[in-house]
């Protein structure tokens, strides 16, 4: 007797990428955020975090300022996932943190990367909103599409990614490392849309909150920086 697990074996078929996206990739629902409510709060509507920070700055910016021994590596993940040379822009890639904060209805986190994308992406806060409310029908690349559908499919839980959603990744053009960097960028926002999130961290629902940060060119670490030097 043997007390190994035994796994099913997946079966070998290819399923299409709309049967994927209808699976893997709701749209996302913002009723959890009220644009038109003035101030910063959480999502349980209360004005001030679970812990005591010592800092007005909201969502993940003031736990970096709690924890900034931790700050600098989780910017540093950041840095390379989000802002360093990648074959998808930066724009896409802040697209997919987009639309996986979106699906954690992490608030904060969504209107942050929103705007970041926003700024970089031509078709700018437009296509962010048609990503956002349905991928299927937004007008994005099929290499796109099929990357944001494996995010979809992390955020559910990793187990939830197939060799099909993959496949399906691979012959609408996305590279190995595109396709690894998309999984490690939503598991990675899975992580800090919890982490500002259980934190009870505040949070502004109006988009214009968060424009003028998005238009910096320098890095998250650069960010960082300037913000832990300010006190």
């Amino acid at each position: 007797m043997t007390n190994a697990l035994a796994y099913p074996t997946r079966p070998n078929v290819t399923e299409k990428l709309s049967d994927i996206l209808s699976s893997r990739a709701p749209s996302c629902d913002v009723e959890w955020a009220d644009r038109t409510r003035p101030g910063q709060f959480n999502h349980e509507g209360a004005s001030t975090p679970h812990i005591a920070l010592n800092s007005d700055d909201p969502g993940i910016r003031g736990l970096f300022k709690f924890r900034p021994e931790a700050a600098f590596p989780l910017n540093g993940l950041v840095e390379v996932l989000l802002f360093r040379e990648n074959s998808l822009s930066r724009g896409e890639r802040e697209l997919i943190a987009t639309y996986v904060s979106a699906l954690n209805e992490c608030r904060f986190c969504f209107f942050t990367h929103a705007a970041i994308a926003a700024a970089h992406l031509p078709e700018g806060m437009t296509l962010v909103e048609q990503v956002r409310a349905d991928l299927d029908a937004a007008p994005v690349s099929e290499k796109l599409r099929a990357l944001l559908a494996i995010a979809a499919a992390v955020q559910q839980g990793g187990k939830q990614v197939s060799r099909a959603d993959v496949d399906a990744a691979r012959e609408a053009g996305a590279t190995d490392l595109e396709i690894h960097d998309t999984v490690l960028i939503a598991a990675a926002f899975c992580m800090y849309n919890r982490y500002v999130d259980g934190l009870g961290t505040i949070a502004s629902d109006d988009p214009a909150h968060y424009a003028v940060r998005a238009q910096r060119s320098d890095g998250y670490l650069a960010v960082l920086t300037d913000s832990l030097s300010q006190g």
